[in-house]
Formats: C-alpha cells, sequence, structure tokens
C-alpha cells in the first residue's frame, strides 16, 4: 500500500514507519527537515510540510491509500501550535479525503477525558476524533498508554532522568497509576490497523495488562540502567508548581520540555485506560519492553545529561548576560582595561560593542530557534576575544585571575551544549 505518515521523524512516527516498510509498503514522510529525515530513513519518501500552516491537502493524499497520523504536541509554544496542528489540520486533511472518495485514517490519539481533558492537549486532540469519527471515513483511532521504546523522548526521557538520579529519587506524584505500551507494540497495532485486520471504527486503547506507579517505574527504569537501588522520596504536589512554571516559559521559548504543566496535569491523576484492547494483540508490559533492549552506556550518559542539559544553557546564557551587563554599570572604568596604545574612544566604543553582542548571545540562545546560532556565535565570539587579548594584552594569560584561561571553559562548556541539542 501507499501510506503517507504525519510525524513521521518522532519517537513514535518513525518506529512506524520502520515497521511499515519492512512489511513492503510504499511510505511517505511529511516533516520540517526531509533532507536530515531523508540521511536517516532513506526507503521513505519525503515531503517538506509544517502542519500548522498546511491547508492543501489533495496533491498529499490522491495517490495515497492510508493516511497515519502521529503529529502533536504537548502544550502551545514558540515550536507548536496545537490548534493549528491538531485540529484544524486534522479537519482539512479529513474533508480532502472525502473529497477524494475517502482514504482510510488510522490516528494516533490519547484518552482525552480526566483532570486535563479541558486543556489545549487533549481538548484539540478529542475534537479531532470526534470529527474523524462523524466524517464517515474508514478509520482506527489508536489511544497508547505511556509508550516505552529503545530510544526515548519527552515523558520516558524524564523517567529515564529521573532513574539516574544519584542516592534519591525525588518525585511528584510518585504514587499515580501508569499504564505503558511498548513502541513496537504500536507499530505493530497501526500495521494491523492498515491492512484491516483492525475494522474500521475502532477506537482503542493500547495498554499492557500490568500496572505500575510512577514510582516503581522509575525504579525499573534505575535498574535498567544498572544502578543500585535508591529510595524514593514523594515530594508534595505544590512543590510542581515553580517546576511547570519554568517549564512553560521555555516552552514559550520553543523548548519541549516534559515538565510543562499540561504533563503535570495528566500526571496527577495517572495514565490510565478505558476502552477495550485489540482482540489477538499481545502487549509487553515496561518490564518486557525494557528487558528486550538492554541498555548500553550511551543510555546512562543520556540519563545523566538531560536534566543537565537545562542547567548548561542557562549557565551560558547568565555567563554572557553578566559579562555583557557588569561592564555596562561602569563603562569607563571597563575602557580603562584597554592598553594604552587603544585610544580612549574606541577603547568605549569596543566595550559599548562588545556588551551588547554579549548581551545579544547571552538572550539568544534561551530562544530554541536560535539556540545553535547563538552557540556557535559565543565559540566565534571567544576565539576572537582570545585572538585580541594575546595580541592587545598578552600579560592577560598569566593574571592571577585569569580572565583569559576562563574563556577556555566556557568554549568547552558551548560544545558540550551544542553536542546535546537536538531533540531528536
Amino acid at each position: 500500500m501507499k501510506i503517507l505518515i504525519l510525524g513521521a521523524t518522532g519517537f513514535i512516527g518513525s518506529a512506524i514507519l520502520q515497521r511499515l516498510v519492512a512489511e513492503g509498503h510504499r511510505i511517505t514522510g511529511l516533516g520540517r527537515d526531509p533532507d536530515k529525515a531523508r540521511l536517516k530513513w532513506p526507503a521513505a519518501e519525503w515531503i517538506k510540510a509544517d502542519l500548522a500552516q498546511l491547508s492543501a491537502w489533495g496533491p498529499l493524499i490522491e495517490d495515497q491509500d492510508v493516511v497515519v497520523n502521529c503529529a502533536g504536541a504537548l502544550q502551545d509554544g514558540l515550536s507548536d501550535d496545537l490548534g493549528a496542528t491538531q485540529e484544524k489540520a486534522m479537519l482539512s486533511l479529513y474533508e480532502a479525503a472525502r473529497a477524494l472518495g475517502g482514504r482510510r485514517i488510522v490516528q494516533i490519539s490519547a484518552r482525552t477525558d480526566g483532570a486535563a481533558a479541558g486543556l489545549p492537549f487533549l481538548a484539540t486532540k478529542r475534537r479531532a476524533d470526534e470529527a474523524l469519527a462523524a466524517s464517515g471515513l474508514p478509520f482506527v483511532i489508536l489511544r497508547p498508554a505511556l509508550v516505552i521504546g529503545r530510544n526515548a523522548h519527552g515523558g520516558t526521557a524524564l523517567l529515564r532522568a529521573l532513574a539516574s538520579l544519584p542516592g534519591l529519587l525525588p518525585l511528584i506524584h510518585a504514587e499515580s497509576p501508569v499504564e505503558t505500551v511498548s513502541l513496537d507494540d504500536v507499530a505493530a497495532a497501526v500495521s494491523l490497523a492498515v491492512d484491516g485486520t483492525i475494522p474500521a471504527g475502532s477506537d482503542i486503547d493500547l495498554a499492557a495488562d500490568r500496572t505500575l506507579t510512577l514510582s516503581d517505574l522509575v525504579k525499573l527504569h534505575r535498574t535498567w540502567l544498572g544502578l543500585p537501588a535508591a529510595a524514593v522520596i514523594a515530594l508534595p504536589a505544590a512543590l510542581a508548581k515553580p517546576v511547570t512554571w519554568a517549564a512553560d516559559i521555555a516552552g514559550r521559548l520553543g523548548w519541549r520540555s516534559p515538565l510543562r504543566s499540561t504533563a503535570m496535569t495528566v500526571m496527577s491523576e495517572g495514565v490510565r485506560s478505558l476502552r477495550p484492547k485489540p482482540a489477538g494483540l499481545v502487549l509487553a508490559d515496561a518490564a518486557e519492553t525494557l528487558a528486550a533492549h538492554p541498555s548500553g552506556i550511551q543510555d546512562l550518559w543520556f540519563a545523566r545529561l538531560y536534566l543537565l542539559k537545562p542547567a548548561i544553557i542557562l549557565t551560558l546564557s547568565l555567563f554572557w548576560l553578566l559579562s555583557g551587563l557588569i561592564p555596562l554599570l561602569d563603562l569607563s572604568a571597563a575602557a580603562a582595561q584597554f592598553p594604552p596604545v587603544v585610544p580612549g574612544s574606541v577603547a568605549m566604543a569596543m566595550t559599548v560593542a562588545t556588551c551588547l553582542l554579549d548581551i545579544l548571545l547571552g538572550s539568544a540562545v534561551l530562544i530554541r530557534p536560535y539556540a545553535r546560532k547563538a552557540m556557535l556565535g559565543m565559540i566565534l565570539t571567544s576565539l576572537v576575544y582570545l585572538a585580541g587579548g594575546s595580541i592587545l594584552a598578552p600579560q592577560l594569560w598569566l593574571d592571577p585571575l585569569g580572565p583569559l584561561v576562563k574563556v577556555l571553559p566556557s568554549i568547552a562548556l558551548t560544545l558540550v551544549a551544542l553536542a546535546i541539542l537536538d531533540e531528536r
């Protein structure tokens, strides 16, 4: 069959792509960066598109037999528009599919009731699901519980990070029940929906029979990482507020943190399924899923770096902001640091220019779409500062406070930030 996958580069979408390609289907993936996707998954054809801005669906689906929708986002932010992506684009897709005589739609959704039902994440999914069910199109809606696989993204990445903490495991909502499903099983269910084994009109939850608490799940991941047992400290839910507030601000700047308020609201009552599971599909539980994919040292590195990543970026931002702001408090004193051979007016102008540049870089690194360019700018600027300082004031290399020597660890930290910047 010819199958179009929306969100094909994502955690779930990429696994479905590989499964369907292996079964001999002709796959077309939709993504914002098709050149990068083509390098990772060359067996599929790729089309560049942003769902939030896509309206002309006809040419995309006229030659397709099935559309698998894995696209979605947790919360509105600089990089995501839930209304446009999860609802408006889907309604346009259904309309185009009807105009072409119908296309089978396999939709990856979620449980849309409960404590977070009124939030945009679930409200937009629910309206899209209801519209699909009323569209007259042949459809299957699959609602996975917490998806666990060989790789990790979002909530599953956070589980690994929490499991790797040294000594103690501080958890909010530690006793919340969590149902899980293997990523491989989600891909298998999509395959069954594509070939009609799961009949059209089905609305199914995907969750293994065994339910764990959040605490048990983190401990299970800790064992999987090969770390010794650690005690869980159950923290009051009130402590989540400053964390979610900071994560929501980061979301507005384009960072997709799994600690945003939507995720914490969902977790306040746990991850549970209500609908029947598909007949004939045996779903692996969390322990079986992890056992099928033994961890390597790269998993431990990832887990330990995951929560350090925001700390590293904030440290870089603060370093550059302070280096730009502090000299502005006394420009004359800052300009006086230039050697006598530099005229006073030139020294003052250079001081102001470098301060503004530092402030710009320190601010830009906080905005996700500009973070990579800001980090490259930090490295280039640091090298220029080192070269200029070595030429104009080489004695600074021997200064007890090490103003030039300290630039070297700043460059090293920026290189680390660049190395772990990618999210997928």
